[in-house]
């Protein structure tokens, strides 16, 4: 009752549910709350791992002061749905917990190589500057701690930033800082427009010709209608003749076509969304050739654990990705890839439900799933044809293998 009276309230659309303790019985709960009551309502499993470690960090205690753990912990969980980067940076990556053998490596190694991993992907990404936190910040590219407080700080003392050129004003942000930053910041609602796009500053005057060729100013930038009208003369172009035109190297100049068609692109809308569902799964609601969504909740080196709706995740074995030899799991799958998957086997007894990624097409009907794929292997035998080599008939040298030192062996047994 008093969930439904939230729901009510704040006209809640879905409802975000960490996969940690008692996960399918609030399942359980909210799929009975959409079928008697909110029909029109979602829900989604959300990866938990590390909002324990955010609760009690120094960061969630600068956020929320006077929350407690428990608190703290849930707002983390609701944010990962709809920012996962913003808020998956403020944890230390080793905390986040993903994988079976990270206690086996350095623990420097480990902390340096992750560190540069959620660098590069916040760089690849891109950040607003005018709502980042301080954690996103520090992960750009030429910010550190100091500086991403800083920005911070100047933004709540002096308002937005309205263009990139003030990055400058902030102490602490040199030219080459601003260089090697301000290509990853964008400014929404910017002076010019070309701050609300991932265009580096010192390509402006380029793009400025670039548009200017086209009879068009930057604020074509600014609708829909512009956009596409720019778009179209963007596809009758040589990429190389332009780039010789405005002497500008012809990657950059790519670059720059590539970021005017889509102004402001975030590369994340290319993955596939999370699975929101309605209600529970059930096994005695699955058959075989049936065809489900899954989240990747693992990868090992013998498969994948993926998350059907089951209270257990199911395995989907290596040989059961593709037809083809696959080398190892993570040339595959992913933890957190949505993966499509067909059961091929229900075992009631022991509650196991057997999965395969390679379609039905690929196998004929009644058949089962061809297994994969092995790689051929190379016969260590020795070629009984070659000879022994003197040097080590004489005992000048050993013999190198097994093969050899039969032979030697038959050599000597011969000239008894």
């Amino acid at each position: 009752k008093r969930l439904s009276e939230l729901i009510q309230k704040h006209a809640i659309q879905i409802i975000a549910i960490g996969n940690g303790t008692a996960c399918r019985e609030t399942e359980k709960l909210i799929a009975e709350l959409i079928e008697e009551q909110h029909s029109d309502l979602r829900y989604c499993i959300v990866n938990e791992a590390g909002a324990s470690v955010y609760s009690t960090s120094a960061i969630s205690r600068h956020e929320f002061p006077d929350f407690d753990a428990s608190l703290k912990g849930t707002i983390s969980i609701g944010r990962r749905l709809l920012d996962p980067l913003s808020e998956l940076v403020k944890i230390d990556p080793p905390n986040i917990g993903v994988g079976l053998y990270q206690h086996d490596l350095p623990s420097k190694l480990l902390r340096e190589s992750l560190s540069a991993v959620v660098e590069s992907c916040v760089n690849y990404v891109g950040v607003d500057l005018n709502t980042a936190s301080a954690a996103l910040l520090r992960r750009v590219s030429g910010l550190n701690q100091l500086t991403a407080q800083r920005l911070v700080d100047w933004r709540r003392e002096h308002g937005p930033f309205r263009n990139r050129q003030q990055l400058t004003e902030v102490p602490g942000i040199g030219e080459a800082s601003f260089q090697q930053a301000a290509g990853f910041l964008k400014i929404s609602g910017s002076d010019n427009p070309l701050d609300q796009t991932w265009i580096h500053p010192e390509s402006y005057p380029a793009t400025e010709k670039l548009l200017e060729r086209f009879d068009f100013t930057t604020d074509v930038l600014q609708s829909k209608e512009g956009r596409d009208a720019l778009n179209g003369k963007l596809l009758l172009i040589s990429q190389t003749d332009i780039a010789n035109e405005l002497s500008v190297g012809l990657p950059t100049m790519q670059d720059i076509i590539e970021l005017l068609k889509r102004p402001g692109r975030d590369p994340r809308n290319d993955l596939p969304s999370p699975i929101f569902k309605k209600g529970i799964l059930r096994l005695e609601d699955l058959r075989e050739g049936m065809e489900l969504k899954g989240t990747v909740l693992n990868v090992v080196d013998f498969g994948a654990f993926v998350d059907i709706g089951l209270k257990d995740s199911s395995l989907v074995h290596i040989s059961q990705f593709s037809n083809d030899y696959v080398k190892t799991s993570h040339d595959v799958v992913s933890v957190g890839s949505v993966v499509t998957i067909w059961v091929t086997n229900i075992d009631t007894e022991r509650r196991r439900v057997a999965l395969t990624m390679i379609p039905p097409e690929s196998f004929q009907k009644n058949s089962t799933p061809p297994r994969q794929k092995q790689r051929p292997r190379k016969s260590r035998k020795s070629n009984p044809g070659t000879p022994l080599a003197p040097n080590i008939l004489e005992g000048d040298e050993p013999a190198r293998s097994f093969g050899e030192l039969k032979l030697l062996w038959d050599a000597k047994r011969a000239n008894r």
